[in-house]
């Protein structure tokens, strides 16, 4: 074609067009197809649904392991830590819980007593209470971690909940008052509320080669397996199935 040939289309060709364009818009806005009496657009409903399907509510009841970083597996896999394992050897056993991990690292018994709230609006049928640990290792007064770790219990208790207290100790140097007063305190919680208690949850843990990480504190995933055996005990007369 030469440059500035223009071709004239007739009037009437563009009228057609206008009317054809006119047509397919009222088709797609008024869902009717042309040229077949009228009869309303039929679309498969599968090309219509975008939306996911429902997911399947969890029906188990929930156990929350409730700590510091014991709890929450420092140092390892979170499928390693031991509330993790635990959940492995109720499944094993047929029980129908689901364990959630609610370990904080680095929390002291004011900071899980901030958060007992939430633990309670999970609604759990049981609670292992974990703290104390940092507290201590802090030189922290134990009236004060005492008092917290009371308050923790008191609240679960009062929401409906079955609680079971997990204890700690020091290392020696602290000082024998403060570590005996420490130590006491668990089970006088445990006395006061009529609670399960593992007066010390790194039972045939502690001391043993490969259980426990470098820093001395915290388990190995060797030895949250044996957490999770003595918190298993621990519970052990609350589970149902």
């Amino acid at each position: 074609m030469r440059a500035g040939f223009r071709t004239r289309v007739p009037l009437s060709r563009i009228e057609d067009v206008q009317r054809l364009g006119l047509i397919l818009i009222l088709t797609a806005t008024c869902g009717f197809a042309p040229g077949n009496g009228n009869s309303p657009v039929v679309f498969a409903a599968e090309t219509l649904s975008t939306a996911a399907p429902a997911a399947v509510p969890d029906a188990r009841r929930v156990i929350v392991c409730f700590g510091d970083s014991l709890t929450a597996g420092y140092g390892v896999d979170s499928g390693l830590s031991y509330p993790a394992n635990l959940q492995r050897a109720l499944d094993a056993k047929g029980y129908k819980y689901r364990v959630v991990n609610m370990g904080v690292s680095g929390e002291t018994t004011k900071d899980g007593l901030s958060r007992v709230a939430h633990i309670v609006s999970l609604k759990p049928e049981i609670v292992v209470v974990e703290f104390g640990g940092n507290d201590g290792l802090r030189g922290l007064p134990i009236g004060d971690t005492q008092r917290n770790l009371d308050a923790i219990v008191d609240t679960l208790k009062k929401s409906g909940t079955r609680v079971a207290i997990a204890g700690i100790t020091l290392p020696s140097d602290y000082g024998p008052d403060y570590v005996g007063r420490f130590n006491g305190m668990y089970p006088a919680i445990a006395k006061k509320y009529r609670v399960a208690l593992l007066p010390y949850i790194y039972k045939d843990v502690y001391g043993l080669k490969g259980y426990i990480q470098d820093d001395g504190i915290h388990a190995t995933a060797i030895g949250n397996r044996q957490v999770a055996k003595n918190i298993e005990g621990l519970i052990s007369p609350m589970l149902r199935k």
